[in-house]
């Protein structure tokens, strides 16, 4: 109505040349050349004159010339029944439990395996639709009869008149089964073919024919085929039966939908209209008509030019709602504007266009318009085929961008349509244009990697390699221009000055994109809620590139500011309100107890005081109602089936055609006073939507700081940056931490598949050059497997091209580098606030750790992290974080400290991180040592071990292997294992650890004695748990090891030899410790020492025991069991007391050994295999005992082993020695260990000679081992110094009578008369 008044007004107008409408001759010249009779050319002078009273009638007639009269409309298509248009029948045609989407054209599955059908069927003629995989599980698409009856077991072509395509298990389905196929992937489109002239169904995977499936369908009278699908649980697809364009049409079939024909004439008469318009001028002076360039048009306000548009949409407008002829018409001849090629900029058609489109259609009519032009426009990206220079790809996004430029339309689209835009997908018949040549490493060092360097390479290989990088450069740079593209798109999102039409268009990109963090922070348990995480990482890369560009260049027009390599997060982000950060974990636990605990340091600290209200609110009696109350908020909403999730809005994708959906989220802001407030005055905290966030709220003004209110006095007062920008960085980090990181290190698995294929492919090669000239049979499987590895390997070859071009690159490297730079700083800021440091959220750390490994473990070799800028400061900022914090009070949650103590773990394994932890301040350092050095009770203790064993590995007795001896002849699992580096021993941490105990006699002794605690229970463990396998083996009934069993029991054992080289690492370190009796508890924790090195030995060193039985058997999961770890740390021990030390602590060393009842000279001289009779016979038929038992279980678990053969392991099986270590013991090792046994032979000669008979009255009544030598005060009960001692370090109660022990005296007995 507005229109039809706004052209009445405009041509109500003087109708003359002078005042801006042109004469009636050149008036009717103008209309006849934009709307051209059908009948042809007439002559001006025959025409009839053209107005603007008669161009309603005179369109109307042009239009509707042609066009299929009322009978001919509703004429049926023969060979097909059903209404127009065709959905799914979710009335009466499904089975099972099933959501479906509100255009009835998507569905998901919720039960065990649900059917559905369309509401139209076949029976005559060539048919087709499309299906489009949203998920890549378990389903049968295809054709049934409506005489199908399926059920929770058998679903489309289970049943004998149903036949269906399932390109999860890659087969096909008509009541029996068989291969058929390719497999399919998300992303995918299926193309459902039936011909009834053949009688076949046929079906095509993006567009490729897969193949005849089924001949010799069932036809007739009464049998007609609805396309219908089976789907299991949480799979989801979406139809197309022909309400869009088909993407892979097939010559000679139709879609089961009619397409609109007359709309389509229609759309395509008016669009030559507008194009009419466009590419005529009017020359007023001469009264002619002048033709023009199309692109130079520009909406200037002619009144004829503006009349005639509004004829023209008065028809166009209610077409451009319907997604066909969007996606057919508008955007095909948008896309025609573009191809000219150019920067977006030199098209400024496209913009005026959309001034055209906001000026001459109503609002809903643009609104739904541009709705279906960016929906098809993604779904032209995501499907496009990938041809050698991704010209569809760079076509669609150029465009997209032209869009987004126009600012009214970009402001629609962000409040409306808020998607993730999908990565490229690969498809191989791309990949094989883009790199026509592949290559993979084929030299391998001894663990299985290729080798930097390649040796005797040929001169073919040469070739090969040089032309694979080359075509990995071309495609490289046609990716770079594609993202590029996408980085424009994000800066126009981005854009914080385009406030003319309201809101600026990047606050109403942060709501948006804060909504996106919170569906998939809030469903991170249900997978098919969440955003696919292969699109999470493109969308990070963009999102940190545009970032960072807008940052720097407010940072050029806003001096003093910080530039964006030296971005933070502020801490008062973290507590102030203005961020809401969902339920995710804080450092300090939850955010309401934090609330209540810290609110006096919220208020001295930052002037921040908390609305008592919202306490009580939070409070944690009320836990359990707000959780009910907030479930509706959250997007586990239950639908009205079923209780399933409802979409998240980044599904709300324009492939599967559904509306966005956005969940409501509450956030935390602040009431800001009225007038400007100083420093002491205090700002009340209240909860605020989302959606009422302001500008104002954000960025701040007039005394209020925004985002950084509650500074505290810790926190500089220089600028930073846009707040909107850091609210922007925060949710990256926050991004990154949901399923980036995973989803980097999933696709490290192409190129570890590379290695294997090319180590068997090479292996295999070998082995057809040695194979017989005799066995053609086994050649013949040979060759079958070289052809196998061969394409495998041209395929993952290409794969890892595009892996390592769009994920693995230099740039992406850089992004994540950027990412651990921001999270260090800002780790650091919110060290410094003090107590008010846990209200930081804890995915901050975890993402300076994971971006750390991801930069580490994912990007090398082919990127190096040497080549970062200020790699090594960043390394020593986050050493001195890991250092501080895994023993943080802070910090109360279990996983993150876990986390922190691994990293740290991980971080001394490597010389580079390790030399950064010793580059942190002392102070750091000692005090990290000293948390170290804490007794072991009570807290995770086994990661504090194995730092410290890092930090003694390479200094310690035959202590510098990376792998045991006995393994170096397998192949490790993963040799980029913390475990399996080279040994890097810290000398400076080692320093301030002997500081340590030897200044500090308390904590020594304390840790001391948690250690030789943990020692004793993890040397029994080991040892019970093999004695269960002995006893299984002696049992005449079939038993089975438990395979975790096996893997607990090898756990044990690596403890113990940690324990042990912990003990050595102390006893060099501080000798005194054990050996000056002047400190208290040095003689017992020395004894103690003595016992368990004396039980380990005799456990280990026995003829005939069960470790050597374990150690022959070699099972699976005891792979680390053998005499050498263990024995090498005990023989360490026993050298660094008895050989290395001064006489005196020589002296007591022996005598407390020798003196322990425990102690087998045997055992020493076993060491050196000296004294030992064989008895292999014996030993090996034990050991097949166990093997029966145990590798049965082994091989149904799906590793087959063999038991070791009985007449080999008896007559050739060697006994331990040094001596056989020759490149891990040294001959001065060696010549100590000969030493220490030719000292303890002669001290034991000498104290059996010395040793007078000890009556048993005399015998300590506790261990009956040493002479009573103690006497309890006040109870005067006795017992050996040993056994009081350590009953004392853990309980002041006599043995015997419990009374409170005061003090012990020596005690000797009184000489007889």
């Amino acid at each position: 109505m507005e229109l039809c008044l706004w052209v009445r007004s405009l041509q109500t107008n003087t109708m003359t040349s002078k005042g801006g409408i042109v004469s009636e001759k050149l008036l009717s010249d103008y209309l006849h050349h934009v709307f051209p009779s059908t009948s042809g050319p007439a002559l001006a002078s025959l025409r009839k004159p053209l107005g603007f009273q008669d161009l309603g009638s005179h369109l109307e007639r042009l239009l509707f010339d042609g066009e299929p009269t009322d009978d001919s409309k509703e004429e049926t298509v023969e060979g097909r029944l059903g209404p127009q248009p065709v959905v799914l029948d979710h009335t009466s045609g499904f089975e099972g439990l099933l959501f479906v989407d509100d255009d009835l054209l998507g569905v998901i599955g919720h039960s065990n395996f649900s059917s559905i059908r369309a509401t139209t069927c076949v029976y005559k003629g060539k048919w087709a639709y499309e299906v489009l995989i949203s998920s890549q599980g378990l389903m049968q698409i295809g054709w049934c009869t409506l005489n199908c009856r399926f059920n929770q077991e058998e679903g489309v072509g289970d049943t004998p008149d149903s036949y269906a395509y399932d390109g999860n298990r890659v087969r096909k389905w008509n009541v029996t089964t068989t291969n058929y196929g390719k497999s399919w992937a998300a992303g995918d489109i299926v193309s459902c073919l039936i011909d009834f002239d053949e009688g076949t169904i046929t079906f095509c995977l993006n567009g490729q024919s897969l193949g005849t499936a089924f001949t010799d369908i069932k036809m007739g009278p009464g049998v007609a085929y609805f396309p219908a699908i089976s789907l299991s649980f949480k799979e989801s697809v979406a139809f197309n039966f022909g309400s869009r364009p088909l993407r892979y049409p097939v010559d000679g079939y139709l879609p089961l939908q009619n397409p609109p024909t007359a709309d389509l004439l229609k759309a395509h008469k008016l669009l030559s209209y507008v194009k009419n318009i466009l590419s005529t001028a009017l020359d007023l002076q001469d009264e002619r008509l002048v033709e023009r360039d199309i692109s130079s048009w520009r909406l200037n306000g002619e009144p004829t030019v503006l009349i005639t548009l509004a004829h023209i949409f008065n028809h166009f407008a209610p077409l451009m709602c319907k997604v066909y002829l969007v996606e057919d018409v508008l955007m095909n001849f948008l896309l025609s504007i573009l191809e000219g090629g150019g920067s977006v900029d030199e098209h400024p058609l496209i913009q005026q266009l959309l001034d055209l489109f906001w000026l001459l259609m109503e609002d809903y009519e643009v609104n739904e318009c541009l709705k279906q032009l960016m929906m098809s426009l993604l779904r032209a990206y995501r499907f496009s085929p990938i041809i050698p220079d991704l010209g569809f790809q760079i076509h669609y996004l150029r465009l997209t961008t032209a869009i987004l430029r126009h600012e009214k339309s970009r402001k629609y689209l962000l409040i409306v349509f808020f998607y993730i835009k999908t990565p490229l997908r690969v498809k191989e018949a791309g990949l094989e244009e883009l790199i026509p040549t592949t290559w993979w490493p084929t030299n391998f060092d001894k663990e299985g990697k290729d080798e930097r360097e390649p040796k005797d390479e040929s001169a073919d290989e040469r070739l090969r390699r040089r032309a694979y990088e080359r075509g990995c450069q071309r495609l490289k740079k046609r990716i770079e221009v594609v993202e590029e593209l996408q980085v424009q798109i994000l800066k126009l999102l981005l854009n914080n000055k385009d406030k003319t039409t309201g809101e600026a268009s990047r606050y109403i990109f942060l709501n948006k994109f804060r909504k996106f963090l919170q569906e998939n922070a809030s469903n991170r348990g249900h997978p098919t809620a969440l955003c696919p995480p292969e699109y999470m990482v493109c969308f990070l890369h963009r999102l940190i590139t545009a970032v960072r560009a807008c940052w720097d260049d407010n940072k050029r027009k806003t001096p003093g500011t910080i530039l964006s390599e030296e971005a933070y997060v502020p801490p008062q982000l973290f507590y102030n309100g203005k961020v809401d950060y969902f339920d995710l974990q804080r450092l300090g636990g939850l955010l309401s107890h934090l609330k209540k605990t810290l609110k006096d340091d919220l208020a001295s600290k930052a002037n921040v005081i908390i609305d008592p209200a919202e306490i009580q609110t939070a409070s944690m009696d009320d836990l359990d109602e707000d959780e009910e109350n907030g479930a509706a908020q959250r997007p586990f909403g239950a639908a009205a089936m079923g209780g399933a999730l409802a979409r998240p809005s980044w599904l709300s994708s324009p492939t599967l055609g559904r509306a966005n959906r956005f969940l409501s989220t509450a956030a935390v802001s602040l009431m800001t006073p009225r007038r400007p407030f100083t420093q002491p005055e205090k700002v009340k905290v209240r909860t605020l939507a989302v959606e009422q966030r302001t500008e104002e709220d954000i960025e701040g003004s007039h005394g209020n700081d925004g985002l950084l209110l509650g500074r505290p006095m810790e926190e500089p007062e220089q600028p930073i940056g846009d707040k909107s920008l850091l609210e922007i960085v925060d949710g990256i980090v926050m991004m990154y931490n949901l399923s980036v990181h995973q989803q980097l290190g999933k696709m490290v698995v192409v190129s570890d598949d590379v290695h294997e294929y090319a180590a068997a492919l090479k292996d295999t090669d070998e082995k057809i050059a040695r194979c017989p000239v005799r066995r053609p049979d086994i050649l013949e499987e040979l060759q079958k497997s070289e052809k196998v590895f061969a394409e495998k390997l041209n395929h993952l070859s290409r794969r890892l091209a595009w892996i390592n071009a769009t994920v693995y690159s230099k740039d992406k490297m850089l992004d994540i580098y950027w990412l651990l730079c921001v999270c260090i700083r800002t780790i650091e800021h919110a060290d410094n606030t003090g107590s008010l440091f846990a209200f930081a959220p804890e995915f901050y750390l975890n993402v300076a750790m994971n971006a750390y490994s991801a930069l580490k473990n994912y990007f090398s070799p082919a990127n190096s992290m040497d080549e970062l800028p200020g790699y090594e400061e960043s390394l020593t900022q986050l050493a001195a974080i890991l250092a501080k914090h895994f023993a943080d009070p802070r910090i109360v949650g279990t996983d993150i400290k876990d986390s922190l103590m691994q990293a740290l773990a991980s971080y001394v394994c490597y010389p580079q991180s390790l030399r950064a932890v010793e580059r942190i301040p002392e102070q750091q350092r000692v005090a990290m040592m000293r948390n170290l050095l804490a007794p072991y009770e009570q807290r995770p203790w086994a990661q504090t071990n194995w730092i410290l064993v890092r930090l003694w590995r390479g200094c310690g007795f035959g202590y510098r292997y990376t792998r045991l001896p006995h393994l170096l002849k397998t192949k490790p699992e993963d040799a980029n294992l913390p475990s399996l580096q080279k040994p890097c021993p810290s000398l400076l941490l080692q320093k301030h650890m002997a500081e340590l105990l030897s200044m500090d006699k308390e904590m020594a002794a304390s840790f001391l004695n948690s250690v030789l605690n943990q020692l004793n229970w993890a040397f029994s463990e080991f040892i019970g748990m093999i004695q269960e396998i002995q006893q299984a083996a002696e049992r005449p009934e079939r038993n089975f090891v438990d395979t975790r069993q096996l893997k607990v029991c090898a756990t044990c054992f690596d403890l113990s030899v940690s324990l042990l080289r912990v003990l050595e690492m102390t006893v060099t370190l501080v000798p005194e410790i054990f050996l000056d009796w002047s400190r208290p508890s040095a003689e017992l924790l020395l004894r103690r020492l003595a016992q368990l090195l004396n039980q380990v030995l005799n456990r280990v060193t026995a003829e005939k025991n069960l470790f050597d039985r374990v150690v022959n058997l070699r099972l699976p999961g005891l792979e680390s069991v053998d005499h050498y770890p263990i024995l090498v740390a005990v023989t360490g021990i026993l050298v660094r007391i008895l050989v290395d030390g001064d006489r005196q602590g020589t002296s007591r060393a022996s005598s407390v050994l020798l003196s322990d009842p425990c102690f087998q000279l045997h055992s020493i001289q076993h060491l050196l295999g000296e004294g030992v009779e064989s008895s292999s016979a014996t030993a090996s038929a034990s050991a097949s005992a166990v093997a029966a038992v145990v590798l049965p279980v082994v091989g149904s678990l799906g590793t087959s082993v063999s038991p070791p053969v009985a007449a080999a392991a008896g007559s050739e099986r060697k006994h331990f020695s040094l001596h056989a270590y020759t490149d891990y013991i040294s001959e001065e090792e060696k010549r100590k260990v000969e030493l220490m046994l030719a000292f303890l032979t002669e001290e034991s000669k000498q104290a059996a000679a010395s040793t007078a008979p000890t009556s048993e009255e005399d015998l300590c009544p506790i261990c009956y081992a040493h002479s009573i030598s103690a006497i309890f005060k006040p109870c005067s009960h006795k017992s050996c110094k040993a056994c009081i001692n350590q009953h004392l370090m853990n309980n002041k109660d006599c043995f015997f009578c419990k009374a409170t022990i005061t003090g012990v005296e020596d005690y000797c007995k009184p000489q007889g008369p």
